[in-house]
């Protein structure tokens, strides 16, 4: 009965990240057609927290995501991961000691958060793309390589 439970939430979670990713895309695509066709200059980034939230328990999906964000953190960026300019977080949000940083992120189930700290402001946003690439580690690292270089001003 608990593996049923366990099976029952993970494909919920599956089906509401997917809708919620499309929800998403469709509110970005509406907001880019309305706005100036003329890109802002966004401030490089003074630091930069990615933070993996999942449960105690974990599917190949929530896994995954973690591993390939610290991969790419450490591959792509491994001068920024040693001086701490990039920090990676994995977080289990069920855990009590953990509820003030699932509360400042407002992270609800597995999920992946950048947060591109300029003058000692957060910026945090999650990062819903990165579950439609986890059956390309390829693509992920490429497109989530690019995501942090534009953060940093690369």
């Amino acid at each position: 009965m608990n593996k049923k439970l366990i099976i029952i939430s993970i494909i919920i979670i599956t089906i509401v990240a997917l809708i919620y990713s499309g929800a998403k895309g469709k509110e970005n695509s509406q907001i880019s057609s309305q706005s100036s066709p003329t890109p802002q200059p966004v401030m490089p980034a003074d630091k930069i927290e990615v933070v993996h939230f999942h449960g105690t328990q974990q599917c190949w999906s929530c896994i995954t995501v973690g591993e390939y964000a610290l991969k790419t953190i450490k591959d792509k960026f491994p001068e920024e991961f040693t001086s701490g300019k990039i920090v990676y977080k994995d977080i289990d949000g069920e855990l009590k000691e953990n509820q003030e940083i699932v509360v400042k992120y407002q992270a609800r189930g597995s999920s992946l958060f950048v947060n591109a700290i300029r003058d000692e402001q957060d910026n945090i946003e999650e990062d819903v793309t990165v579950w439609r690439l986890i059956n390309s580690e390829s693509q992920f690292i490429s497109y989530f390589e690019n995501k942090l270089s534009s953060l940093l001003g690369k």
